[in-house]
Formats: structure tokens, C-alpha cells, sequence
């Protein structure tokens, strides 16, 4: 069942080669079509692809970044350097440094986004990866935890299958690589809806993107990004929300949000960041 509906979304995959950043929902298929890693892949370059893996959110950062290394080495990258960064003064190794600025991709891999960002941010490999991925120089990827930090503000933590509350999610500050958005990952497998909702009714001027497993929202450079993958990404958008009791309730009361716009993206649709709406091809 699971290799029919990869079969299915094979024709509609992204052919372009430009610079992407890739926010991954986390669990992307590493084994049948691999159509999210393909798609990294060809946005890195394809056989030309420098691939810079950053396995800093995992425990066991040897084990996944040698894992991801295999992968896109079978499919045929250039070069391919994992940045085993475990120390903050890591950040700064001169070897590591002169890859990012000569790397035509990089892949944030899952874990934990609090160890991601605590030895990554304000480094100076991470402000490079940072502002060479927001010129557009260099395709960004980051999966699960490496989804996560993507926005300025972003998700700790958090439960599940309750009512939107405040207690119900712990934020703090992200990487800022599209600071506009708060990202939740493994989105409607773990029942997160709540969680983003919360998040967002803290930050009303940011927009919610929840990103179900083995989905990829790929943002381009013109503002716009197109869904790929099995699931769906979620956006809740608070810019028309007309009242909130977030300032006025107690940590653990049910929250009020009113006129909260909802949409829900599959495989193949378009998102203008800019404008908040459907992009429609042609218009």
C-alpha cells in the first residue's frame, strides 16, 4: 500500500533545480521512492550536490549522520561532509566552516530542536547556513527537529489531545530561517493540532504550519511553497482572528480564538507566505 501511493505522487515531483529551504515533517521515506530526499538531492545539484548534514539534534549523531551520508552518496553527491558539531566551539571549526561556504545544500537532521539550538545558534557555521540559504545560494533542508527551529519562534515542547491552553506548549526562540512561521512536526500523527493552535494564539502575527510525517512544505524563493509527500500540511493563519482570551485566562483554562482561518494543503498545492492565500498556477 505504502509503495503504490509513492508510485502515485512520483509523476508530480518537483523536476526544478533551483535553491529550496525544505521543512520536513519528520519519518521521510529513506528506503522506497525517497521522493523528499530526491527532491533535497536535485535541489542541492543533483550529481554536483555538496551536501553538508547536521546531525546535531540526535543523540547519536554519528549513527544518523552516517545514515543520511549513505543516502545521498548512493545517490550520487559530489561530496558530502557531516558536521558533527557536539560542542558550541564546534560551530567554529575552520574545516567546517570553509564547507558551508562552498556546500551547495545542507540537511538538519531530527531530535531534539533544544540540543539543535543550543549548540547551533549564533555560531558562526549556523549564521552562514542561515544567510546563505535566505539568498537563495544553497538548498536547506531540515526534518523533524530540523524543522522545527526554522521559524523565530519556535515549539520546545508541548502535549497532545487536549484543549488549546497556554500549559499546553512551551515555546522559545528558533534558528529565524523563515522567521514568519511556527512550525509543529509529525503534525496530525501525533495529534498536535491543539499544540499549534496554542502556539499561535501566543504569536498571533506569526503563521502556523503544521507538517504531517513524510510531507515536505518546500518554500521557494518567491514566497511561495508547494506541499510534497503522503500527508498534508496544515496552516492556521491568526491575521483576521478578531478575539482572544489568552491575556485573561489561566494557564491551564481552554482558550478562545475567534475567526481563525484554516486550510489544509496536499501534495501538489501552493502557499503564498506573502499574501496568506492559495497560490493558484496561472494567477
Amino acid at each position: 500500500m505504502l509503495q503504490r501511493d509513492t508510485n502515485c505522487l512520483q509523476p508530480r515531483m518537483p523536476q526544478s533545480t533551483k535553491t529550496a529551504v525544505m521543512v520536513i515533517g519528520g519519518a521521510e521515506d529513506k528506503i522506497h521512492g525517497r521522493l523528499i530526499l530526491q527532491t533535497f538531492f536535485q535541489r542541492c545539484g543533483g550529481s554536483d550536490a555538496r551536501i553538508a548534514i547536521i546531525p546535531s539534534a540526535s543523540r547519536e549523531p554519528a549513527v544518523i549522520g552516517s545514515r543520511y551520508h549513505d543516502i545521498f552518496e548512493e545517490m550520487g553527491a559530489k561530496a558530502i561532509e557531516v558536521l558533527d558539531i557536539r560542542e558550541r566551539e564546534h560551530g567554529e571549526d575552520a574545516v567546517w566552516q570553509a564547507f558551508v561556504e562552498d556546500c551547495t545544500g545542507v540537511f538538519m537532521t531530527g531530535g531534539d530542536q533544544l540540543r539543535l539550538c543550543g549548540l547551533l545558534s549564533d555560531t558562526p557555521i549556523m549564521e552562514r547556513v542561515r544567510m546563505r540559504a535566505q539568498l537563495g545560494e544553497i538548498t536547506l533542508a531540515g526534518t523533524s527537529a530540523g524543522a522545527a527551529v526554522m521559524g523565530q519562534q519556535m515549539i520546545a515542547g508541548g502535549g497532545s489531545g487536549e484543549s488549546p491552553n497556554r500549559s499546553l506548549v512551551d515555546m522559545t526562540t528558533g534558528l529565524g530561517i523563515i522567521p514568519e512561521v511556527i512550525v509543529d512536526q509529525h503534525f496530525h500523527n501525533r495529534n498536535r493540532m491543539a499544540r499549534l493552535l496554542s502556539a499561535v494564539a501566543s504569536h498571533t502575527d506569526r503563521l502556523g504550519i503544521g507538517i504531517d510525517e513524510d510531507t515536505c512544505a518546500l518554500f521557494e524563493g518567491d514566497g511561495t511553497f508547494q506541499v510534497i509527500g503522503k500527508g498534508t500540511v496544515t496552516i492556521v493563519d491568526p491575521r483576521e482572528v478578531s478575539h482572544t482570551n489568552y491575556a485573561s485566562v489561566g494557564a491551564s483554562d481552554p482558550l478562545s480564538i475567534h475567526n481563525m482561518r484554516l486550510h489544509i494543503l496536499s501534495h501538489g498545492d501552493r502557499f503564498d507566505l506573502h499574501k496568506r492565500q492559495i497560490a493558484v498556477p496561472g494567477r
